[in-house]
Order: structure tokens, then C-alpha cells, then sequence
């Protein structure tokens, strides 16, 4: 039935103008928001919340599990963000102490206050990765020697193997202090602890101490047991790594020399060489953005003298030379705490494994003796 106007009665008592569309009902509405056919389920006011029945220790459980499996500090990031009981429970040292190795791979480029202060905090919490980043990127690159060793420390007492070996070398060059605080004894035995945990590098470093008794009783049939024990390891990863992406049939295994890094090279094998670990990739990226390879280059050769001195940040930062290795990013505290090469005295290394690994990769092709470089420079005119 119409009214004069041109509207009609529902069937309610209200009125509906000519050509609207007619609101739904209140039943209908939470039918199409709760229990609608391939709608859009929503909480009704007043409703259960689920994530409040949880417990507190069960979502600290699952939060731990995904900072445990997280490929990127964003993903953390996105859980603080969610709600205020997930903000206040992601920041308990549980969730800290297992923040993964790619959560802590910090970038140098994206270096900050915030940055360091989510390291500190996860090595607080216990998580022996975090301590050993933040202590090379304090030790090395801003200059607290003694922050960054105590952090050494503590990862290496919780049975960290890199940073067993990063003490190693550290004892062996003296780093921090003189060139009389050298301790090749404790060097080595942090080296063959770090070996026994499987570490590449410190499986390499100490075949060649046996080898040349450094630190060590010579012995080099021992050393060259461990050398082979090394690439052997080194195989091992590289395959292992390989296989998660590639078929065994597909594996990029080639005879010679390469563009990677040879294994086994004493057999004619080789493999593309492993990604460096997160915190030798932020130191090469560190010195690389200010420039330390430039002013390492650009230093004369022929300068052999020792000189002691403290940290070198003073007055010697320019003279303070890069480890020859490009994915170590270690340098030097010292003036000439790195070893030259015999050969042609223009490479430096830190230690025998780096050197042992640029030999393979790159310097056997660089490396000419000093004496035919003087002639070269000299006009090309030998002495009989």
C-alpha cells in the first residue's frame, strides 16, 4: 500500500522512500558478519578473545620458536607491532636468547643506536651469537677492546667455536696491545678447542702451527692430517648446502682452479666458495665504507721496521692495514701486527688460515717477489 506521496507502509511501520534500497535487518547484519557464506568472519563485541585465554608462558613458548626460525629482524619487528601483550612478551630475554643467526646479521650500512642496543640486548639475554658479532664489531671496528674482548669471552665460554678462534688469533698477533702480549701457547690451545668443535678456519690455522711450530711441538705429519681434515669439513658444508637447493647431480663440482675457492685442492677439486659469517661480512662492509682499503693501498711497501704501540686509533689510522683476505675484515690495532708474505711483502694476513685461503683464491696469481719488482721499478737492470 502507497501513501500520497509515492512511498509505501512497511511491513513494520516504517516508511521506505521510492528507488532506496532497503537496510538490512539487525539479524541479518550479524549473520553476514559472523556466519555469512564466504564472508568475512568477525569477532562479535563482546565475544571470546582467544589470545587473552593463552597462557603467558605458552606464548612466550611460541614466540621463542619464532625468533628461533626467523629469516630477518623484520619478522620480530611485525610481532611487537601486533598488539600491546605481544609488544610486552616480545621483549622478555627468553625471545632474545634465541634470536637466530639471520635475525643478528646486522648490515654495516644500517649500523645505529637501536641496532646496537637489540644486539646488547640479546647478548645479554644469553645468546651466544650476539655476543660474539657485537663483540668483533666492538673490537675491531669501534675500537673498545676491552668491551669487545669480555663478549669474546663469554661466547667462547659457552662453547662458541668462532669465537674461540677469533680469540685464538688474537693471542697470536697480540691485538690490543703489544707486541710482547703475544701468546702463541694459549693461542693454540684456543685454536685446537675450536677445532674440536669442528671450526674450519681453527682445523686450518692449527695444521699449520703443527706444521710450522708455532705455538706448538712440531709435527708435520699431524698438521697435514688436519689440513686434509679441514677441506675435508669445508667439503662437507659446501655440499651439504648445496644439496638443500640443488640436486647431487647439479652440485657445482669442478676439476681445478676455479672461480671459487679450491677444497681439496691437493686432489683437483673444487667448490664455489661458502658465504662468510655475518659479522666478517660487517667488517669488510665497515672499512670498505670508510675507505681502508684505499688508504691500506696506498701505504709503501718497503717499510719492514716494528713498532709497538697501543690501539692506533690516534694519529696511525691510516697506517693500520686490512687483512689481504677480502672476507675476513679484520685489521690491524697495531702498527705491522699483521704477518706480511715473504714472497713479495705486499699482502697481509692475520692469520695462517687466511692466508692459506687467499693463496688459493687469489694471490698465487698476484704474488711476485720483491726482487723482480725492484728491478721493475728500477729499470729492469740485474746485478750479475
Amino acid at each position: 500500500m502507497r501513501t500520497r506521496s509515492g512511498s509505501r507502509y512497511s511491513k513494520a511501520g516504517e516508511v521506505a522512500a521510492v528507488g532506496q534500497k532497503r537496510k538490512r535487518s539487525s539479524a541479518s547484519a550479524v549473520a553476514g558478519e559472523c556466519g555469512g557464506v564466504g564472508g568475512r568472519r568477525k569477532r562479535l563485541a563482546g565475544g571470546p578473545d582467544y589470545l587473552e585465554a593463552l597462557p603467558d608462558d605458552l606464548v612466550l613458548f611460541i614466540l621463542s620458536k619464532l625468533a628461533a626460525s626467523a629469516s630477518s629482524p623484520s619478522d620480530l619487528l611485525s610481532v611487537h607491532l601486533t598488539c600491546k601483550r605481544l609488544n610486552g612478551l616480545g621483549k622478555h630475554d627468553m625471545v632474545f636468547a634465541k634470536a637466530s643467526p639471520a635475525t643478528l646479521a646486522v648490515k654495516a650500512a644500517s649500523w645505529s643506536e637501536p641496532v646496537q642496543t637489540f644486539l646488547e640486548r640479546c647478548a645479554d639475554a644469553g645468546n651466544l651469537e650476539a655476543c660474539y658479532i657485537l663483540g668483533m664489531i666492538r673490537f675491531y671496528c669501534l675500537g673498545s677492546r676491552s668491551g669487545g674482548a669480555a663478549l669474546l669471552a663469554r661466547a667462547a665460554s659457552g662453547g662458541h667455536a668462532a669465537a674461540l678462534y677469533s680469540l685464538a688469533v688474537i693471542q697470536f698477533n697480540g691485538s690490543g696491545g703489544a707486541k710482547s702480549d703475544r701468546d702463541l701457547r694459549a693461542g693454540a690451545a684456543r685454536c685446537a678447542r675450536a677445532a674440536a668443535l669442528g671450526h674450519v678456519d681453527a682445523l686450518r690455522e692449527l695444521g699449520h702451527c703443527l706444521q710450522d711450530g708455532y705455538g706448538v711441538r712440531r709435527d708435520p705429519a699431524a698438521g697435514r692430517r688436519l689440513l686434509v681434515a679441514a677441506n675435508a669439513r669445508e667439503l662437507t658444508l659446501a655440499l651439504t648446502a648445496a644439496a638443500s637447493r640443488h640436486a647431487v647431480a647439479a652440485l657445482p663440482l669442478s676439476s681445478g682452479a676455479g672461480g671459487g675457492c679450491p677444497l681439496l685442492s691437493d686432489f683437483g677439486w673444487s667448490l664455489p666458495e661458502a658465504e662468510p659469517h655475518a659479522a666478517n661480512q660487517f667488517m669488510v662492509d665497515w672499512w670498505a665504507s670508510r675507505g681502508a682499503h684505499q688508504a691500506a693501498a696506498k701505504k709503501p711497501a718497503a717499510d719492514f721496521s716494528d713498532a709497538d704501540g697501543a690501539d692506533g686509533e690516534a694519529g696511525e689510522g691510516a697506517e693500520l692495514r686490512l687483512c689481504s683476505h677480502v672476507r675476513c675484515g679484520r685489521r690491524e690495532t697495531r702498527r705491522h701486527e699483521f704477518r706480511r708474505c715473504s714472497v713479495c711483502g705486499a699482502a697481509n694476513y692475520c692469520s695462517r688460515a687466511c692466508q692459506a685461503l687467499d693463496w688459493k683464491r687469489a694471490h698465487r696469481a698476484q704474488c711476485v717477489p720483491l726482487e723482480r719488482w725492484l728491478l721493475a721499478v728500477g729499470g729492469g737492470e740485474a746485478q750479475p
